[in-house]
């Protein structure tokens, strides 16, 4: 059966919000992908409504591409605690959890959700911007780590 990295972190003693490296992959061409664990929420004591967390996800979509340099895709986890990010190339912890940092207060000053027709999106009336913003104001709050398992690691916003 093949490695899933995911399955491989003890959920239970991570300390959300943080954001950690889940995956480099290198190929035989000289191409490298890095996948990270954006974790908003605690693992099985909270989960982010579908209506948030596809509003996060149209806000990340573009906040973080205007901020990280080859960024493939961001996705929400099917747990609904968090986001997957995956970049073209090595990049540092730090400068990711610094973007979602900027990306995150950004979404405090929206006034309407982008990309949120029935032309644009695949299901365009499950969002709340009300809610977006209540978990984007809940993780700047709490702070960013850049460690999962030591939550006083926190990014140094400039």
């Amino acid at each position: 059966m093949p490695k899933v990295e995911s399955f491989t972190l003890d959920h239970t003693i991570v300390q959300a919000p943080y954001v950690r490296v889940a995956g480099v992959e290198h190929n035989g061409k000289g191409a490298t992908v890095q996948k990270f664990d954006l974790r908003f929420l605690q693992p099985n004591t909270d989960s982010i409504p579908t209506g948030a967390l596809h509003t996060l996800e149209h806000y990340l979509s573009i906040f973080l591409r205007e901020e990280i340099e080859g960024l493939i895709d961001i996705s929400p986890m099917g747990c609904r605690t968090g986001f997957y990010l995956v970049v073209w190339e090595e990049h540092p912890v730090s400068e990711i959890a610094l973007a979602l940092h900027h990306a995150l207060q950004r979404v405090l000053e929206q006034t309407e959700v982008p990309a949120a027709t029935a032309k644009e999106c695949g299901n365009y009336k499950d969002h709340s911007l009300f809610s977006a913003k209540e978990y984007a104001r809940q993780v700047l709050s709490q702070g960013i780590s850049t460690d999962p398992f030591d939550h006083s690691r926190l990014i140094q916003v400039d």
